[in-house]
């Protein structure tokens, strides 16, 4: 059994690597302090074609798989992009999966390529404000009406909208009322965000600020039917197929923001000395140290073994969901080490480290709450009642 990367896959990791060196440290502190989204850095990207890692050859794309997303989205994350590097490009690595899988061959034609060269962005319009992560109680509808739908409501986190041109949205075709399940009458359409009908409400907040975050206010949207993705009111299943991937590359980028936490921690307790000898030198500082590596090891491990199951077609649920779990605690307790291992100095914006700590809050927030993951395994690794 190897866990090593294979050759090509060191490769990407190499690549990105080099490719991230020309985003150092006052980059992603510039976009931190002052916000807005990191065009050149998406561009550059897009310009090597990482955009399109995961998606179909035959549309521009590289056709490898999440596990190679995940070597991706690790790497420019420990790079020093951390979690606004990983936020700014994951969904272009997973986002369109609906579509490759679902679509029509004409919606691949038309939405995928433009994707993958970096001309349009998106933005996924999934939660909403009263509902959280009862998806299924999704209140935004789409009434048809011949060739097009109107649709109003409201959604909520969308990352990237003040920038998108497309976004992917969830929403209820058919009242929950008038279903045999909840699942049933919730359809997916990937179109146009057209702000002369959608207000975006960019929403202040702690951490990753260059990846805006926003409420969407839609009031008579019309979206044409060929917008919509596979059968109307399989939307929701639609969306499931993507969920176990964007778990994977959440826990990814965990990983390598926390690994790039350590990194800076160890550096300054190498360098720092106090009472005549390196801080490093200490156990108190050693142990935790120590303690964030070998977490942070066993959480890459469950994330790349998650990846490899979804890539192998097997069933991989409870890997995903235990790869973003492991990986989101070990980020946070690493950054949350290297704040500390920086002593005062830690809570200067000028070390970066106080950075990484407001981002690690985020994996371990979304797309999933640490209890929702737990309650999964409880219920369908060990088989006992659902609880909620």
């Amino acid at each position: 059994m190897d866990f090593s990367f294979a050759p090509e896959q060191q490769a990407i990791r190499d690549a990105v690597l080099k490719l991230c060196a020309r985003f150092g440290d006052d980059y992603w502190l510039k976009k931190d302090r002052e916000g807005g989204w990191p065009h050149e850095f998406h561009k550059a990207f897009a310009d090597a074609g990482f955009l399109g890692i995961a998606m179909p050859k035959e549309y521009g794309g590289a056709g490898l798989g999440i596990t190679e997303s995940c070597i991706m989205t690790e790497a420019m994350s420990e790079a020093g992009g951390g979690g606004a590097a990983a936020a700014c490009l994951n969904k272009y690595t997973y986002g369109l999966n609906p579509i490759a899988v679902f679509g029509t061959e004409e919606q691949k034609q038309r939405w995928i390529p433009p994707m993958i060269k970096g001309v349009e962005k998106n933005c996924f319009a999934i939660t909403e404000p009263d509902t959280g992560l009862n998806t299924l109680e999704l209140k935004t509808k789409a009434e048809r009406k011949g060739d097009f739908y109107l649709m109003s409501g409201t959604k909520i986190w969308t990352s990237s909208a003040q920038v998108a041109d497309k976004m992917l949205i969830l929403v209820r075709t058919t009242p929950v009322e008038a279903v045999d399940k909840r699942t049933q009458g919730l359809s997916l359409f990937y179109t146009d965000l057209d702000r002369g009908r959608i207000e975006v409400r960019q929403i202040e907040k702690m951490g990753r600020k260059s990846v805006d975050s926003n409420m969407l206010f839609i009031d008579g949207l019309r979206v044409p039917v060929d917008d919509r993705i596979g059968e109307e009111g399989k939307g929701f299943k639609y969306v499931l197929h993507g969920m176990n991937p964007e778990r994977c590359l959440v826990a990814a980028g965990a990983v390598g923001l926390g690994r790039l936490a350590l990194g800076k921690a160890t550096q300054y307790a190498k360098q720092r000395v106090v009472f005549d000898r390196p801080i490093g030198q200490n156990q108190g500082i050693q142990h935790p140290l120590a303690e964030s590596w070998m977490e942070l090891e066993a959480a890459r491990l469950m994330v790349y073994h998650a990846a490899s199951l979804y890539d192998q077609d097997k069933p991989c649920g409870a890997q995903a969901n235990a790869a973003k779990y492991l990986a989101a605690e070990a980020c946070f307790k690493a950054c949350t080490t290297a704040v500390m291992t920086h002593g005062g100095m830690g809570y200067a914006k000028e070390y970066h480290v106080e950075r990484y700590l407001r981002e690690s809050f985020i994996p371990r927030i979304a797309p999933v709450s640490r209890e929702l993951i737990l309650c999964h395994v409880a219920e369908k690794v060990l088989g006992l009642p659902k609880s909620y």
